[in-house]
Order: structure tokens, then sequence, then C-alpha cells
């Protein structure tokens, strides 16, 4: 049956059987352009710029690159301060929204690669200037022009002399999170800034890309990764709960993708959810999709299926209310609350009455109060 033309006739995160699984719900001004002009062009440089404003919208292979570049960096420029994760956070948010809806490696290298568009003069997004091929296409994969690359958008020109090798295999790679991340940390301290003055932190983000807008958008990021910094809200939370929070939360602002998700991460949905809306060409999460890949961060394969889902663990019956709730459950909605058939949707709670949602089609993963969808069905606890 064509994955296109697949219809689902009632809500239900997860009900419908497909292939086996069940679907539920850097640069200077003079000689170079990042990826900003770019997404200004519409083009796709690593999924869509979403919402979202605390690490929680990192993947977390991301992060720990982010985290790692401000460890060393000071060993290359030695008089650089102030370098922090939100930082580097911001600029990526911006270039290429932290490599969101691709597939990053244990040591680092992102997949698909990330490429801006080509330079060449022709007007799209702001590109009025032609720039000449510097690498044979070695970095971009083209030899008829420049483009960016990476999630922190280099020129292959810019990283001929900025790029580093983070990951000790011998290869500055701007296609890699760790290289990336250390090589825009070192362009961004020059010959050594002081980045907790405000004059050199802005000054060091227009020589990435001399534009005013892109200056207030990557300060308003920095200004939020920087209120998140202390992981708010999991403060006290350790082990295997930790690591299922932290990866779901790292995928808020992926959009909602009906049927869309894996243990693996984002992916590819099918069609169509009872509004109509197909999530073939949508790289996310539907909510039992989301709750399978955070729980496999933490060794646990759960049930595609939302109302599959509520069959394991220890069951927590809605008649004791949300406050029976701890960080980590799986937490249900039902069309007849009191009947696990009739599950249609899940959520992780995190505390305080809210959860980790991937609520419907046109979203993106969120937290949201428990409340703010219907029929609660109580929940389960698996740690």
């Amino acid at each position: 049956m064509s994955r296109a033309r697949r219809r689902i006739t009632r809500w239900a995160c997860a009900t419908v059987l497909l292939a086996g699984a069940a679907a539920s719900c850097a640069v200077p001004l003079g000689n170079a352009i990042t990826a900003y002009t770019a997404l200004q062009a519409r083009a796709s440089v690593g999924g869509p710029v979403a919402g979202g404003g605390s690490s929680a919208d990192i993947p977390p292979r991301m992060l720990t690159a982010y985290k790692h570049a401000v460890q060393r960096v000071g060993r290359l420029v030695p008089r650089c301060r102030g370098m922090r994760w939100p930082v580097l956070a911001g600029i990526a948010k911006i270039e290429s929204n932290h490599a969101v809806g691709h597939r990053i490696t244990a040591g680092g290298d992102i997949r698909p690669k990330i490429y801006g568009v080509l330079l060449n003069g022709s007007g799209q997004g702001g590109n009025t200037t032609a720039f000449p091929d510097t690498d044979r296409g070695r970095w971009d994969g083209t030899a008829t022009g420049e483009r960016a690359v990476g999630p922190f958008q280099f020129l292959p020109s810019t990283w001929a002399t900025t790029g580093q090798d983070a990951n000790g295999d011998q290869v500055a790679d701007p296609h890699n999170a760790d290289d990336a991340a250390l090589g825009a940390a070192v362009y961004l301290c020059g010959n050594g800034r002081d980045l907790t003055r405000q004059p050199q932190l802005e000054a060091a983000i227009l020589e990435y890309n001399h534009s005013r807008t892109y200056l207030a958008d990557v300060l308003g990021r920095i200004g939020q990764y920087t209120r998140a910094a202390d992981d708010a809200g999991l403060n006290g939370i350790t082990g295997t709960v930790r690591t299922v929070l932290e990866s779901a939360l790292a995928q808020r602002g992926v959009p909602y993708s009906w049927g869309g998700g894996n243990t693996d991460g984002p992916s590819y949905g099918i069609c169509c959810s009872p509004s109509g809306k197909s999530g073939t060409t949508v790289n996310g999460f539907d909510c039992s999709g989301l709750t399978v890949y955070a729980y496999a961060r933490a060794g646990i394969r759960l049930p595609r299926t939302a109302a599959a889902q509520a069959g394991i663990g220890r069951r927590i019956p809605a008649g004791l209310g949300i406050t029976a709730l701890e960080p980590g459950d799986l937490v249900f909605f039902a069309h007849a609350p009191g009947r696990d058939a009739s599950i249609y949707h899940v959520g992780i709670y995190t505390g305080s009455g809210r959860m980790i949602n991937a609520a419907r089609p046109g979203t993106t993963v969120r937290l949201d109060p428990v409340s703010s969808m219907s029929g609660y069905a109580g929940g389960a606890r698996l740690l």
C-alpha cells in the first residue's frame, strides 16, 4: 500500500502498522557568508529553525560537542576569556538548528552532511557575490563554487585556516560536530577576545556574520541558553530517569510527524492523521515515537503504540491523580478513561504537572501541562 495514501480513520497515536512497526501519535565579512543567508532563502541546512529556548532543544551529542569545545579552546587561544557553550549554541541554532533531523554518530560525524546554498551571485537569500571554489569540492561537494558547510556553516576557505581536529582522527572536518564546534570557538575567540564583555561578544558574532539582524537573533538565543545552563527542572534527578528526560527534552522543537520517530531518533512518518495531515514529508516524532526514542537512550525498548506501552511497567491509576506521578513516568490519555484499549496518546512526565509532549500535527515537541490533553488515563512507571 502506498505510504503517501494510507489513511488512519481515528485519532489514536499508535494504532496503525507499517512495515512491521506501529505508527503513533563562521566567517569574515570580506571572504565568507554563513548559512544565515541560506536560511533567509528557505534553504534546507539541517531541518526547520524551530522554537525552543533551553538546552532541551539541542541533541545531546551536539551539546556535548559544544561543552568539549569550551574545555579545549583555552589551549588554542590562551588569551580568550568567557567562551561558554551557550555562545556556541546560539550560533549553531541559527546556522543549522543544531543539525536536528540529521544523524550524529558517537564520533560526532553528521549525516547527511549539511550544505548551504551555492554562493554564485544569483541573488538567492541576499547572495549577490560569487565565491570561487577553493577546496575542489572536498568539503562542499562542488567544484563550481563555494557553499557553507556543517553545523556551523563555515566556507571551505575559512575552514582551511580555522578548522580544528577535536576528536583526534587527524582530520579537521567541518561536518564533524566536535571539529566544527572547536573551530567555531577558535574563530569567535579571535586573537584573544574577552567574551564576558558585551562589545567584544558582539564583535565576535558580527565577524561571524556582519548583520545586525543576525546579531540580535544570536544574542537572543545565547540569553535563552544561558538561563537554561543550570539544567533547571532536573535538579536532583539522576540515573536512567535523567537519561530519559534529557533525551526527550533534547528533541524539543522537533516537528510532530504522524507515524514518525524510532529508537534512532526522528524519522519521516506516514499518511494520514484524522485531520488529513501527512507525516511523509516531516522528519520528526509522534507521541509514542518520542517515548520509544527517549527510553531507548536508557536501554529500555518500548512497544511502538501508546496503548501497548500502557501494558508494561507498573500502572498508576488515573483515580490517584497526577500527584501520584513521578518524573520519567509515562502519561496516558484515552477516549474512554478506564479502558486501555482506547488510549490514544502518551507523554513523559517531568514533574510539576508537566510532560514532554508531541501533541499533534503542526506542533513541535514541547513541555505542556498534563491538563493540556483530554482524557487523562493514568501512567506507567518503568524506571
